[in-house]
């Protein structure tokens, strides 16, 4: 059992970030002191977000030059933590280059920060956000798991380069990870599984998937048809608890899936549409398979046929009773995730209501 002192500070990687920004929110509500590192501290604007939840809250805050890339740049920020939590890692779907884009900065950031923690003498525990992408590939893959059910026990073992590179790379980053800690026997690790993060996060200008996503129901790109995409959604605030509650439980071990809902694109339209159907043209059918096969790579390069042949119309299944069992958490409904991270987004003029 490792035990943290709440008193030492706590690094958090990539503190800018959607999900870090979370976490650091609720460690300085607690009156925790937060090291967080950032490309640049010096920047008043990225920083904006950050220091006005510090502002309210009973905790501290300190900013710290890191990369991802630069092995000594997670040295001074972790000086005194017994706690680390390692969020930073590429999340995006379109690139050209996988490699350089998501492998090798997923890969080595790990490598660094764990490196770092070896350096470290006061470091007792790492929690590091994985994803249930490190677990599957693709819902097919879902069907030959036992129970056809993601379960901590498995791995993604079809993703690649070529296929699925995001998970590809959340793959090697965590096993690089484990093989790390392995190694060592004066702190541990955990892992973080998250499926898809959904809800509002401290920068309602935020980048990437889960506001995409949003923003896509909100512009009408998905007004004539929602492809029927089968996912595990969980709600940020959540993962972000998660996080926490992995470092200051003493028991906690090893990998925790957080994915509160088997659900669809289809059931984040219906909870949109009931809120705003009124203001937003949302559709209430589903886009047939063949359609979205056909013309989703078109579109979107990153919408492979594969990925579409093998997760539309196809079931997601995840068992999250390690989090609720072991960490305590508990999961709000899916319908709260997707309205408020809508909502946010409407009153950050990012989505305008249609006036008539």
């Amino acid at each position: 059992m490792t035990q943290i002192n709440p008193q030492a500070p706590i690094m958090v990687t990539g503190a800018t970030g959607y999900l870090a920004g979370v976490i650091v929110r609720q460690l300085l509500e607690a009156g925790h002191t937060v090291h967080a590192t950032v490309r640049n501290p010096d920047n008043a604007e990225g920083l904006k977000y950050l220091n006005a939840v510090a502002a309210g809250t009973p905790g501290q805050i300190r900013y710290f030059r890191a990369d991802l890339m630069d092995a000594a740049s997670f040295e001074a920020p972790m000086a005194g933590c017994e706690l680390v939590i390692h969020t930073a890692s590429p999340f995006t779907l379109n690139v050209t280059d996988p490699q350089t884009e998501l492998v090798d900065p997923a890969v080595n950031g790990v490598r660094n920060v764990l490196n770092a923690a070896n350096a470290t003498p006061t470091v007792r525990r790492v929690v590091m956000t994985s994803s249930c992408a490190a677990i599957y590939s693709t819902n097919a893959d879902i069907r030959h798991m036992p129970e056809k059910m993601l379960t901590e026990a498995e791995w993604n073992t079809s993703s690649s380069l070529t296929e699925e590179p995001y998970a590809y790379s959340k793959t090697l980053a965590e096993k690089e990870g484990w093989a790390i800690a392995g190694a060592q026997d004066r702190w541990d690790l955990i892992a973080i599984n998250p499926s898809f993060i959904l809800g509002p996060g401290i920068n309602p200008h935020t980048s990437g998937e889960s506001y995409a996503i949003m923003m896509q129901f909100g512009t009408g790109a998905m007004a004539n048809g929602v492809p029927n995409f089968r996912i595990g959604m969980v709600d940020v605030r959540e993962v972000a608890a998660a996080h926490i509650k992995a470092g200051f439980t003493p028991e906690a071990s090893g990998r925790y899936i957080l994915s509160a809902h088997d659900s669809g694109f289809p059931e984040m339209a219906a909870a949109l549409r009931a809120h705003y159907g009124d203001q937003f043209r949302i559709a209430d059918k589903r886009m047939p398979k063949f359609v979205v096969w056909l013309f989703g790579p078109i579109i979107n390069p990153a919408l492979t046929r594969k990925r579409v042949r093998e997760s539309v119309d196809i079931d997601f299944h995840a068992d999250n009773s390690r989090s609720v069992r072991e960490l305590g958490i508990e999961y709000r409904p899916m319908a709260a995730s997707v309205v408020e991270l809508f909502q946010q987004l409407i009153d950050a003029g990012r989505l305008i209501p249609n006036k008539g």
